[in-house]
């Protein structure tokens, strides 16, 4: 198999570590595969990639779309980053609880984000570019977002220096746990 897939502490959140061949003139992976994708449970129909460029210091998220959620598969291009799921079904025995990954262009890991969960990262090097396909299209009159420092959720960023991180204003206005549409 050209993937191995593990659990994370919400165990609908996969990491999946693609097997990646290198020599002297540099490496190759198989970054997606439907049917693998699909025997390890991760939702095969994407219908969007979506491409971000950060400098350090940038938090994006977390973001959500309460009607046609998506689920995601996410990677690193270039550069680090620190990415963050957090559990937005109210049904689930982990509502309100986030995950985190230190991920990297070198390390090649990718990360399924199933529908129900908000999602965000933070830049942790000088540059980063972040990919991440889409089960469903963007739908601006959906989308939602989710205070990234919220202290119901405690996500612990890895911000340096107790700095504020660089944002944008739909992402400083973030709802509260309390406060945000939610799944059922």
């Amino acid at each position: 198999m050209p993937f191995q897939v593990e659990k994370a502490a919400i165990p609908e959140i996969l990491i999946v570590k693609p097997k990646s061949y290198t020599d002297e003139r540099g490496f190759f992976m198989e970054a997606y595969q439907a049917r693998e994708f699909a025997a390890a449970g991760i939702e095969p129909n994407f219908v969007q990639d979506n491409q971000s460029g950060s400098r350090r210091g940038t938090l994006r998220g977390l973001h959500y779309q309460i009607r046609q959620p998506q689920g995601k598969l996410v990677r690193v291009l270039v550069g680090e980053v620190f990415d963050v799921a957090v559990d937005l079904r109210r049904s689930s025995s982990t509502f309100g609880r986030w995950v985190g990954f230190c991920m990297s262009s070198k390390e090649q890991q990718q990360v399924w984000i199933p529908r129900g969960f908000a999602h965000g990262f933070y830049v942790t090097s000088d540059w980063a570019e972040v990919l991440y396909k889409t089960t469903d299209y963007y739908a601006p009159e959906w989308e939602r977002t989710l205070r990234w420092n919220d202290p119901a959720v405690g996500i612990e960023w890895p911000i340096q220096d107790g700095g504020r991180p660089l944002l944008s204003d739909k992402d400083a206005h973030g709802a509260t746990l309390a406060e945000a549409d939610a799944f059922n």
